[in-house]
């Protein structure tokens, strides 16, 4: 996939005049899809709620590379947070065109026994109602240009019924169910709603997960080789351009094949 932010030949994708809005993008794979959309010329607002001096490195990386930015605090499951976060965006740099919903919190594998609601509930929070939030807050602005890009990064838990993950694979389905039918709702308004659905691709909160199980994974990779951050950001920045107009309610899995025949 050719582009401002990267290599290959052959059609260029320019976000130039753009505001993308990534949450929780200070680390992992939400500060890769940020950077990638801002070298192909997107402003990106670095957003992050518990790591003021992360997101501030974060916010130092994108300046580095040229990207417009801004630090934006926000508990993107609170409503109040979710609007004064958008107000400032929009104060600076104009209306958000491209949102991703990508924040998260710990996602432990347990048996069902050992969670309870208030964990369900967790995950219902980040997975359904914040993109509810975020996208209800935007929406306005992309029906009046007649554009919008709402990329929900989902995964393939939900696809492979992974275990004991109920929790979070449950919410991941309603996530995915809810962009789905978002994706109908909204596209006679030229906005379109799809979803990258990363496989285990390791960053910084995979630190500490037993060899064991991810050597466990690794082996099961059609690809044979890990998942980097940037496979996602690619995928992102198709869905986030003009070329992408015509996709919409689609799921792009990036897994190495690790769902192919599903």
């Amino acid at each position: 996939m050719a582009g401002e932010n990267g290599s290959g030949s052959g059609v260029s994708i320019s976000l130039t005049g753009r505001v993308a809005l990534v949450t929780g993008n200070s680390t992992g794979l939400g500060k890769a899809i940020g950077l990638t959309l801002g070298r192909a010329g997107a402003v990106v607002p670095v957003n992050y709620f518990n790591n003021e001096k992360r997101a501030r490195q974060t916010l130092a990386e994108y300046e580095a590379a040229g990207i417009s930015t801004m630090l934006v605090k926000a508990d993107v499951t609170q409503p109040s947070d979710v609007e004064a976060m958008i107000g400032q965006i929009e104060a600076q740099f104009g209306s958000v065109d491209i949102l991703v919903p990508n924040a998260t919190c710990d996602q432990p594998q347990r048996p069902i026994e050992e969670y309870d609601w208030d964990f369900y509930q967790s995950m219902i929070d980040f997975f359904l109602k914040s993109p509810y939030l975020l996208t209800r807050r935007a929406l306005p602005a992309m029906k009046e240009k007649r554009f919008g890009r709402i990329i929900n990064i989902t995964s393939e838990v939900f696809h492979r019924a992974v275990s004991p993950f109920s929790a979070y694979v449950a919410a991941k389905g309603a996530q995915i169910g809810w962009s789905r039918s978002m994706s109908q709702e909204l596209a006679p308004f030229g906005i379109t709603v799809n979803m990258v659905a990363p496989g285990w691709i390791p960053v910084e909160r995979h630190l500490n997960d037993p060899e064991e199980q991810k050597q466990g994974y690794f082996s099961l990779i059609p690809a044979k080789r890990w998942g980097v951050p940037d496979d996602v950001a690619n995928a992102v920045l198709y869905l986030a351009s003009e070329q992408a107009s015509f996709v919409t309610g689609q799921t792009v899995a990036v897994n190495g094949g690790m769902t192919a025949w599903m």
